[in-house]
């Protein structure tokens, strides 16, 4: 029956999200049961893509993002898809009708990832529109049950997040990005001159778009605020630690969130958020 696979897509949907990210399945475990498996699917199909163009080393990465591409759009017209991660993807697609724009989004920045760029601010805003809000938008899309009055009140608000999210990542991803994949995703920036000034005037930004962020979780419906709230605190715990960095230590390692930190985190957000969201 075709509902032992839906399950079994599913299930590998939320493996995967378990096992590249404890931060995102913490985040996802408080959200209500009812919108988990969803936001599962979500995070799977996109974690997926990512692993093409950033750890598949040795292989065509540009054969095996087109397949993918394609056996997504295949996916989306058939309802079903051998691949459980793109069919429990597709499901959600179809169930909370989520604009298909989003994803072509979303694959047109993982191709920018199989070429080198040197950023320019357009190119730059285009590669966070597809890598990290357009992601915002799906979740939203499921968060407010597709209702289109609610999801384009909170929409700028889901790209905001999204966006202090990624720069968050690229921060912390610099020294990797640059010394393994060849990457620097910030404008107009020659990698030798990244010194304090220059990571503060990044970190402005980041502080303003999270601040901006905040007022559009309170407006979230109480089936997924916590959820958002918890993962909003653990970047903005790891953006502080950042912070507290200097740009030659960016540059020399990889700055963490120990799993102890993180049940700590959400021990201390869910007081927080019992407090100053309800």
């Amino acid at each position: 029956m075709k509902n032992l696979f839906d399950e079994l897509s599913f299930k590998i949907s939320k493996e995967t999200t378990k096992k590249y990210s404890t931060s995102f399945s913490l985040g996802i475990l408080a959200l209500s049961p009812t919108i988990r498996n969803p936001i599962y699917a979500i995070y799977g199909y996109v974690r997926l893509a990512d692993e093409i163009v950033d750890s598949f080393h040795g292989f065509d990465k540009a054969k095996l993002l087109k397949r993918f591409r394609d056996e997504t759009w295949q996916a989306l017209e058939e309802k079903i898809s051998l691949n459980p991660i793109i069919h429990s993807f597709q499901e959600i697609i179809h169930q909370f009708n989520i604009d298909q724009n989003l994803i072509d989004q979303f694959l047109k920045s993982m191709e920018m990832d199989l070429q080198k760029i040197d950023y320019n601010s357009d190119l730059y805003k285009e590669y966070i529109l597809g890598s990290a809000e357009v992601v915002g938008l799906m979740c939203l899309q499921i968060f407010v049950n597709g209702d289109k009055d609610q999801f384009e009140k909170l929409r700028p608000f889901a790209m905001k997040l999204g966006s202090a999210f990624q720069k968050v990542n690229f921060l912390r991803d610099m020294k990797d990005d640059f010394d393994i994949l060849g990457r620097c995703y910030f404008p107009d920036l020659d990698i030798s001159s990244f010194d304090n000034q220059v990571k503060l005037s990044i970190e402005k930004d980041i502080e303003l778009e999270f601040r901006e962020a905040l007022e559009g979780i309170r407006r979230l419906p109480s089936s997924s605020r916590f959820g958002v709230y918890l993962a909003y605190r653990y970047y903005l715990s790891l953006f502080r630690k950042i912070k507290k960095s200097s740009a030659t230590n960016i540059m020399c390692e990889r700055i963490r969130i120990s799993n102890g930190a993180k049940i700590s985190l959400m021990m201390s957000s869910y007081v927080q958020y019992k407090t100053t969201l309800l």
